[in-house]
């Protein structure tokens, strides 16, 4: 098989990137870009350990949970999860993180990526409560890069046309999933953890 190995080999394979799509990127956060994370419940966040291994991690809530705090800043609040913590132990040993806003209906998606800190003042917290009960801790963004993506991949994947969707029959379950995966977990015993996880503790 040919391999690209090299930016010259890159830039033989693929066309240079078009004027709007260089000029496009700005190293602040302005009203558009502003008023996309504002409606958007869905956030993709991209970070990667000292030696670069990379890692995804979902983020959602309420439309507007990600809050622009000025130009170069937003703040993240964080949930109860599975204390894994990769995002987190990621952060601590390189703060450079990429964030992917997705707005529910709108083919175009919003790239942010910058550097991150992780803050745990109460007043911060509770200032990003839900249900009475305090973020966890709150990821503070400085951006450097900021830019919208078009939406040829949403159009492609068909992601808010439902007759596109595939068939969910013969999927495992999450819970059947993680009991295979799992040794001596027991998949109705798992299925109950979950919907109790799901029911009392999103917040």
């Amino acid at each position: 098989m040919t391999e690209i190995s090299s930016l010259t080999d890159l830039r033989a394979t693929y066309a240079a990137p078009s004027d709007i799509a260089v000029k496009k990127e700005l190293a602040h956060i302005d009203r558009h870009a502003r008023d996309f994370i504002a409606r958007s419940p869905f956030v993709v966040i991209s970070t990667a350990d000292a030696d670069g291994w990379p890692d995804g991690s979902p983020r959602g809530d309420a439309p507007g949970f990600v809050t622009v705090i000025d130009e170069h800043r937003l703040q993240l609040p964080d949930r109860p999860g599975n204390n894994r913590l990769d995002s987190f132990e990621n952060l601590i040993a390189n703060p450079k993180i990429a964030l992917l806003f997705v707005v529910p209906d709108r083919r175009e998606t919003l790239r942010v990526n910058g550097t991150a800190r992780i803050l745990t003042d109460e007043a911060l917290r509770l200032r990003h409560a839900v249900n009475g009960k305090p973020a966890r801790a709150v990821v503070e963004v400085t951006a450097r890069s900021v830019y919208f993506q078009c939406g040829k991949a949403l159009i492609r994947s068909g992601l808010w046309q439902k007759e596109k969707w595939p068939s969910l029959e013969g999927l495992a379950t999450f819970a059947e999933a993680i009991s295979d995966q799992v040794k001596d977990l027991d998949p109705v015993a798992a299925e109950a953890r979950l919907s109790e996880a799901y029911r009392d503790r999103l917040y």
